[in-house]
């Protein structure tokens, strides 16, 4: 009896302290009673609705306390808005706060919609206050005398608090920084006039407005480093001068091969030429014998032919060295 007494009242006490636990987790007196000592007006039954309406209500009355501090004016309906869309309520509270002692003009709305935006918008203000030094990738461009110069830079830039939302991040300002770069380099005439002064570079790309658009605003561009590459021209003169030597090459090998494919076919011209002679030769002796049937020809007319051909061979002869082991030819009659 005693036992079941004790074990009784164990779980009479331990059901009162949850008990409590409910209570004063709904109802939230410690919460109302330091929003009452800071000078927020809240009312202890807008913090239980708060819980209701699964809003944390330590957020939103640490919030509306942080702003009064620094006198800034803020509404309860409003930070439950922005917590209930996703918003990070201590971060737009901070950045406000920062902005106000910064003379910043940074209205809540803004920073509502800069947070929403997936932005920082409390690193937003703070880069405001302190810019931020980006450097550049090593750029590289050729001058007009074909030399090639590698940069890089460093961007000071500080955040465009009205252009957050929407405007271009960091990327953006690099490449435009880098087409400058580029742009202005290609434009000048020698290399050595870039080397001689390289905040000509920073003059020329910082009034081209390229913070235009982009959530940032420059502030300068300055040159870190200049280094003199390879040099492009000669190289693209050489690579030239190889390309037109191959096609000389190519249109002699052209010429000699259309050559060589005459002289190919006058060969062949000439020994069709002989073969015609030959052919014509061979129907001589059968022309004679005709002559000879039908009387046209006598045999004083043939022994006059040959002494003629003898006479002939025999002027060559003399005209010219006679050849080893050929005879001369003897005259008939």
């Amino acid at each position: 009896m005693v036992n079941a007494n004790v074990i009784f009242l164990g779980m009479a006490i331990a059901g009162g302290f949850f008990l409590l636990w409910v209570i004063f987790y709904f109802v939230p007196v410690g919460l109302w009673f330091q929003a009452l000592v800071s000078d927020v007006k809240i009312s202890l039954l807008q913090l239980i609705l708060m819980r209701w309406r699964k809003v944390p209500p330590t957020i939103i009355v640490g919030a509306m306390i942080e702003g009064k501090k620094a006198g800034i004016e803020l509404y309860r309906d409003m930070l439950e808005a922005h917590y209930l869309a996703g918003g990070h309520v201590p971060q737009v509270v901070h950045a406000l706060v920062s902005a106000s002692k910064a003379n910043i003009d940074l209205t809540f709305q803004i920073a509502t919609a800069v947070d929403l935006a997936g932005r920082d918008v409390f690193e937003a203000v703070q880069m405001s206050v302190n810019p931020k030094v980006i450097n550049t990738p090593p750029v590289t461009a050729v001058a007009k005398d074909g030399i090639q110069l590698i940069a890089k830079a460093r961007v000071t830039v500080r955040a465009n608090i009205k252009r957050l939302v929407g405007g271009a991040g960091e990327e953006t300002v690099l490449a435009r920084v880098g087409e400058g770069i580029v742009s202005s380099i290609g434009s000048s005439e020698s290399h050595k006039a870039v080397m001689e002064n390289p905040d000509f570079i920073s003059k020329v790309v910082l009034n081209k407005g390229l913070d235009s658009g982009t959530a940032f605003e420059i502030l300068s561009i300055d040159i870190a480093d200049i280094d003199v590459g390879k040099n492009i021209g000669a190289g693209l003169q050489i690579d030239q001068a190889e390309a037109d030597l191959k096609i000389a090459q190519a249109k002699a090998e052209e010429r000699r091969a259309m050559a060589v494919a005459r002289e190919q076919e006058m060969k062949a011209l000439g020994q069709e030429m002989k073969a015609k002679v030959i052919e014509a030769e061979a129907n001589i002796p059968l022309a004679m014998s005709e002559a000879f049937r039908s009387g046209h020809l006598g045999v004083m007319d043939y022994y006059r032919m040959k002494n003629i051909e003898a006479d002939t061979q025999m002027r060559e002869s003399i005209a010219r060295p006679a050849e080893t082991g050929k005879k001369k030819p003897e005259k008939i009659g």
